[in-house]
């Protein structure tokens, strides 16, 4: 039913997605990008398009129509908000109750966003997220595999039985949307899959990640495929996980030592880099692009990273993979688990990018070289700038529990002030 949409509406609309304004932007525009730069914090959001309605950024519309389905994620949210600080109308795919992504309503100005409930079983209502669309963000994914009591003939007369398998989540899915992209002739796609993906991984999910890559390709070949390392941040699990763990377990348990190595990217970054590719998707169609922080770090590092922040003093264990494999079996069948064999498996192996940085800005393959954030102008965010902001949480008393140093050298700093200010008045000043 969406047959009359045609590519035609690229062409209409590449004069709308600008990458900048000219040196002849109006003041009120000039002012408003300037304004909306130190609201978000950041200067890497687009400029005012040429023939955006209103100053540009809030309060206007940018033109461009952005289905995005994984809109509840941890990237999901931050993705919506570059969105709706740029003017653009947001299709937002809900698979729950209206207000299960309520959250997300302000992110959009009213009547800039509009919410549609789908089932990923059911291909029409996909059709319906999609719609008119120019530009359609996939960020579907799940660490585990939901699972869920069923009624069995049988004694015990119940069963798990699994919900979304990794196989759907990482590959069905997303050639579903893909697809429809094509059949609906969707100017643009961006898959987001993650930099562990790899036919050769031990790891279920970072294998289904890669048969998920080569399933968008084949039905939409001009997708653009945003591969993330492991991301950071207020809702993250990573540096929540060993937080958490050392808060809920008697044992932190580090797989193999926690010798594996990982390269986390801070999740803002990523959804700079996604607004940045809306902004100007045909630059980017075909093209990968890998996401990665500045810094690689063992798991190890990372837990004892942690616990300097929080100061938890929690017992850490050296643990085998089949031992951690197995006490996962058990555990994994928690509510949001943190414990699960596949997660033990891809916390085993590295997950970093490929290639250094360098080795990226070296390759010569025209069209076919591996974009990063750095050809998007966005610098990496170090973990340790952000970490603290929402892991001292963590702490028994806060941030005001040491009180050495805050508090309890009061005298002492007291009699120093004193002493400073009788050698000041001494002195004649």
């Amino acid at each position: 039913m969406f047959a009359g949409v045609t590519r035609s509406r690229l062409a209409a609309s590449v004069s709308r997605r600008a990458t900048a304004t000219s040196p002849h932007m109006s003041q009120v525009g000039a002012t408003a990008t300037q304004r909306r730069t130190q609201f978000v914090g950041s200067a890497n959001l687009p400029y005012r398009r040429d023939d955006e309605a209103g100053p540009g950024g809030r309060a206007s519309n940018a033109g461009v129509k952005v289905a995005v389905f994984g809109a509840g994620g941890f990237l999901g949210r931050y993705v919506c908000c570059d969105l709706g600080t740029n003017g653009v109308l947001g299709y937002i795919g809900q698979r729950g109750d209206e207000f299960e992504l309520r959250h997300l309503r302000p992110m959009f100005d009213l009547g800039r966003s509009r919410f549609v409930f789908y089932s990923p079983r059911d291909r029409d209502s996909m059709a319906e997220v999609i719609a008119d669309a120019d530009v359609v963000v996939n960020l579907i994914g799940k660490y585990y595999e939901t699972k869920a009591l069923a009624n069995q003939d049988k004694f015990p007369f119940l069963e798990y039985k699994t919900n979304y398998t990794f196989q759907e989540c990482n590959v069905d899915i997303p050639r579903t949307i893909a697809e429809l992209c094509t059949e609906m002739q969707v100017d643009n796609l961006i898959h987001v899959s993650s930099l562990a993906a790899s036919p050769d991984s031990q790891s279920e999910w970072a294998r289904t990640k890669y048969a998920g890559e080569q399933a968008v390709r084949e039905a939409y070949p001009w997708a653009t495929v945003v591969r993330p390392a492991q991301l950071f941040g207020p809702e993250d699990r990573l540096l929540n996980w060993f937080a958490n763990v050392a808060g809920r377990f008697p044992v932190v348990p580090l797989v193999d030592g926690g010798h594996a190595l990982t390269q986390p990217v801070h999740m803002a970054d990523v959804a700079h880099t996604i607004a940045k590719i809306v902004d100007e998707p045909e630059k980017y169609e075909g093209r990968t692009v890998d996401c990665f922080g500045p810094q690689d770090f063992t798991y190890k590092e990372l837990a004892e990273f942690v616990y300097d922040i929080t100061g938890q003093e929690p017992v850490v264990a050296d643990v085998p993979k089949s031992a951690a494999i197995a006490s996962a079996k058990v555990l994994q069948y928690q509510g949001a688990p943190s414990f699960t064999p596949d997660l033990m498996q891809l916390w085993s192996e590295d997950y970093v990018p490929p290639m250094t940085q360098e080795e990226y800005d070296a390759q010569t393959n025209g069209n076919d070289n591996i974009l990063t954030m750095k050809d998007f102008g966005i610098e990496a965010t170090p973990m340790e700038k952000v970490a603290f902001s929402y892991l001292h949480r963590f702490r028994s008393g806060g941030h005001f529990q040491l009180v050495e140093g805050y508090q309890g050298n009061l005298s002492t700093q007291a009699g120093h002030s004193g002493k400073m200010f009788a050698d000041d008045s001494g002195s004649g000043r």
